[in-house]
């Protein structure tokens, strides 16, 4: 009988995470979250520190720390969060100059940056789910740019990972990251 009670749990039973969101300051991090907890979107006023929030969808909790995007705080936030189960990544897609530099480590860029996040220790082998926001505006570049700019396939071998387009302003997209999580999390779950 507990052989059948656990895989019912591991099936449909709930599952709490720690969810990590990580990006450039105005890519939408804040905006994303607030659309994902139910009336809860307000204007949003770019964030100095940092905001610990629970975002809940369907059998799956994530616990969020949401860390400003000035680059200075973003360098120490890789050791804030001792555990990551989950890592998002969110870009601007309409700052087409900044997905990848001209230079070699310019440091300001979205490539270099999610190398660097990539090679920590404290991400491990965790799913990475890179929204691509902004979307719904002019000048916004495809997801297959993205991909091909970052270099994804090399940059990400080895790890589960998913770039899904969005918009944090009108919520397209957003809940389709999660299910493509709640996949990735379910197949741990095996």
């Amino acid at each position: 009988m507990g052989l059948i009670t656990s895989k019912i749990w591991r099936i449909f039973g709930t599952s709490k995470r720690n969810l990590h969101m990580i990006g450039f300051e105005d890519a939408g991090k804040t905006s994303i979250l607030r659309k994902l907890i139910p009336n809860e979107f307000v204007q949003i006023i770019p964030i100095l520190g940092a905001n610990l929030e629970e975002v809940r969808y369907k059998r799956l909790t994530f616990t969020n720390m949401d860390i400003g995007g000035s680059q200075r705080i973003r360098r120490l936030e890789y050791h804030l969060c001792e555990k990551k189960d989950v890592i998002i990544f969110v870009i601007d897609s309409t700052e087409v100059s900044r997905l990848a530099c001209s230079t070699m480590e310019c440091r300001d860029c979205v490539k270099d940056e999610l190398h660097d996040l990539l090679k920590q220790k404290e991400t491990g082998n965790v799913p990475l789910l890179i929204y691509a926001n902004k979307q719904d505006l002019s000048g916004a570049v495809s997801p297959e740019y993205i991909l091909e700019k970052l270099e994804l396939d090399s940059l990400c071998a080895g790890r589960s990972w998913h770039i899904q387009p969005c918009s944090a302003l009108t919520g397209d997209g957003l809940f389709d990251g999660l299910k493509w999580l709640e996949y990735e999390i379910a197949l741990e779950r095996k």
